[in-house]
């Protein structure tokens, strides 16, 4: 049989001469570990980088071998040199112990200790036997072909962990907050969403085996109080069983205000019987300006539930409520979310190995750190092993069902600086908008930078130091309008939008920008890359191609006592024939998202008239975009100033704002840093 190995990259190489760059490549040696007399199967050998500190190679090496006991893969990182060729690093895998099979196993390794700068890692994936082939991808739609594509040429490296053709049913309707919403009037009633916070608790309540859990921060108020219940559930079903059940939970470190992971751990087990048949962990990151921000429920690769939505009492289920869009799905969709999970955990676990890693996730943000990162674990029963096991799909082999119904799916993500340059999701939301030949429909939270909070909007807008906009969904947009007469329509949430008598410090969604502002950036871009472009034909684009709005009820666009309506959803839907629903917004920001793509025409449809239709009917009244306004703003300069004009006054102003835009659970788990 043949064992392939697919070597991803390799990161933190180094040698002693800190004034010359390596340039590194890779051997792979096989042999069989006797007790006597080893046998040789075989050496290989990767390509050579020039200067790289962090190559990615993206190849594959395939080793003809009887079996895979008493079978050693040896891994030498060198680095190429005039004189003679130096060893940066080596690592010895048995491969016996790692039980593989067809289903690519991602496999981490340190090769070299650093003392005082981070350790030296390779990164592979190995499969025995023959691959597993993406048969969902026969039965896409031309949008979802050209998401694949995009996926399978320039991110081949990340199938089966950032993104995978796949299958789902989508089960009910979609999870929209408030309740009822287009229809409400300007004060929802009581309990008007409490249905969301209980069934995100059933869906994980329903673990036999294991769960993976994403989220910016951990839940509060009653979604707590549904967490807590689904866990009492999961410790009754796991009386009878032999192995534990594992329960993974990771939530974002945000600058300012990382997580205290031993206080959530507490409130989530305080009712717990200590010798329960689980294992939790709850873990959170940080690396440089990349935290998690996906919101996943995967629960025995058979249910999954994601979306937009945070868990926060306050933002959705009372007054002034967010208005977010999340979805349920059953399938092979669901073994995605969970592969997604493991490398945060592989990052968490590689970081607090490391002296500094061990040192600054007890250090308060405030103080100065020698690297930009910080992780949190916290375990349950304290005292068990210190990092959550990587998920693989046998685990959860005998719970597997036939789901009848299903439609192609593609799952998308990205995970922000934890990959040196890949943002997969990214690449492929370009290749669906240039896919589009009639329209494309987005429901988002903002399309602009987070702006300062003084002075406040809409009187004055300055974004943040150092920010701009989506150039390269914007340019996407721009080809489809000028070229191909595509029409866009845009619904955005309305500035200055605080829930459920919120601190407008902790909680602001929209960044700012009216709806002029987003049309002028986008007709810019046309501008810009088509100078050829002739004033009066721009003008016809915006009276005719581009629609953008902010969100309305049929009550109009605020609250009862006057508060904006907000919104949170990240949507769009390509030429009514597959969508998106996620946790990634368009504005720039690398933080860790991921989200699903329906590929079907009449599933998308059935979403639209759940959705779509319905929120544009009440919102899009043709008032919030003025076609002079939008010409005239065409030369405005909406970008962030040059980072080297931050003082202190302006560096307190962006730590408010950003905290604002982030948001936070309503719970005292947060460490102090003043």
């Amino acid at each position: 049989m043949i064992l392939t190995v697919h070597l991803i990259g390799a990161t933190n190489l180094s040698d002693w001469n800190v004034f010359d760059k390596v340039d590194p490549y890779v051997k792979f040696h096989i042999e069989e570990d006797n007790l006597l007399f080893d046998k040789n199967f075989g050496e290989m050998i990767s390509s050579k980088k020039k200067n790289e500190e962090n190559p990615t190679y993206n190849e594959q090496f395939k080793f003809e071998l009887p079996t895979l006991e008493k079978m050693e893969l040896t891994c030498t990182v060198m680095d190429e040199d005039i004189l003679f060729d130096a060893k940066l690093g080596r690592c010895k895998i048995k491969l016996e112990e790692l039980d593989l099979n067809a289903e690519p196993l991602e496999v981490h390794r340190k090769v070299h200790d650093n003392p005082f700068s981070p350790d030296s890692w390779i990164f592979l994936k190995l499969t025995w036997g023959e691959p597993i082939e993406d048969k969902d991808a026969a039965d896409f739609t031309y949008v979802g072909a050209a998401a694949y594509e995009c996926l399978r040429i320039e991110h081949p490296e990340h199938h089966n962990r950032l993104w995978n053709a796949t299958s789902g049913r989508i089960v009910g309707n979609l999870h929209q907050t408030p309740r009822g919403m287009w229809t409400l009037g300007p004060a929802p009633e009581e309990g008007h969403s409490d249905f969301f916070p209980e069934k995100m608790g059933e869906i994980l309540g329903r673990t036999r085996i294991w769960a993976d859990v994403l989220s910016l921060g951990p839940p509060d108020g009653k979604f707590m109080e549904a967490f807590k219940g689904a866990l009492a559930t999961i410790v009754e079903n796991a009386e009878e069983r032999e192995s534990p059940v594992i329960i993974r939970m990771m939530f974002g470190n945000i600058v300012g205000q990382p997580t205290n992971c031993d206080s959530v751990r507490d409130m989530l087990t305080a009712d717990l019987p200590e010798d329960a048949n689980i294992r939790l962990w709850v873990g959170a990151w940080r690396r440089g300006s990349s935290w998690n921000h996906a919101k996943i429920i995967a629960v025995d690769g058979k249910y999954l539930h994601t979306g937009g939505h945070n868990m926060w009492d306050p933002h959705y289920l009372q007054c002034d409520p967010i208005h977010d869009l999340s979805l349920e799905l059953e399938g092979e969709c669901a073994l995605d979310g969970h592969r997604y999970a493991n490398h945060q955990w592989h990052f968490i676990k590689t970081e607090q190995e490391t002296f500094w890693g061990t040192v600054g996730s007890v250090m308060p943000d405030c103080l100065p750190q020698v690297a930009h990162t910080r992780v949190i674990v916290s375990e349950w029963p304290k005292g068990a092993a210190k990092y959550a096991p990587v998920f693989r799909a046998k685990f959860v082999e005998e719970l597997t069902e036939v789901v009848e119904e299903t439609v192609p799916i593609v799952t998308l993500g990205r995970y922000g600086s934890l990959t040196h340059k890949a943002r997969p999701s990214d690449d492929a939301f370009v290749a669906m908008f240039d896919s589009a030949q009639t329209i494309i429909r987005c429901a988002l939270q903002d399309l602009g930078p987070v702006c300062m909070p003084s002075p406040p909007w809409p009187n004055h807008k300055t974004p943040l130091p150092g920010t701009g906009w989506p150039k390269n969904y914007f340019s996407a947009f721009a080809r489809a309008i000028w070229l191909r007469g595509v029409d866009v329509e845009i619904a955005l949430s309305n500035p200055a939008s605080t829930p459920g008598q919120q601190n407008p410090k902790f909680a602001s969604y929209g960044n700012g920008w009216d709806c002029n502002d987003v049309s002028s950036e986008i007709i810019k871009v046309i501008r810009e890359d088509y100078p050829g472009a002739e004033d009066a034909d721009l003008r016809q684009k915006v009276a005719e191609n581009l629609r953008v709005c902010f969100i309305r009820e049929k009550c109009g666009n605020q609250w009862e006592g006057g508060m904006n309506m907000g919104m949170h959803a990240k949507h769009f839907i390509i030429d009514n024939v597959a969508t998106y629903i996620g946790s990634q917004n368009l504005y720039v920001c690398d933080l860790a998202e991921w989200g699903v793509v329906i590929d079907n025409e009449e599933q998308t449809k059935a979403l639209m008239e759940d959705y779509w239709n319905p929120m544009w009917e009440n919102s899009f009244t043709g008032e919030d975009v003025d076609v002079e306004t939008v010409m005239d703003g065409l030369d405005i300069d909406r970008n962030g100033a040059d980072q080297s004009e931050i003082n202190d006054e302006i560096r307190e102003q962006m730590k408010n704002a950003e905290l604002a835009n982030a948001g936070r659970a309503n719970l005292d788990v947060y460490d102090d840093e003043e």
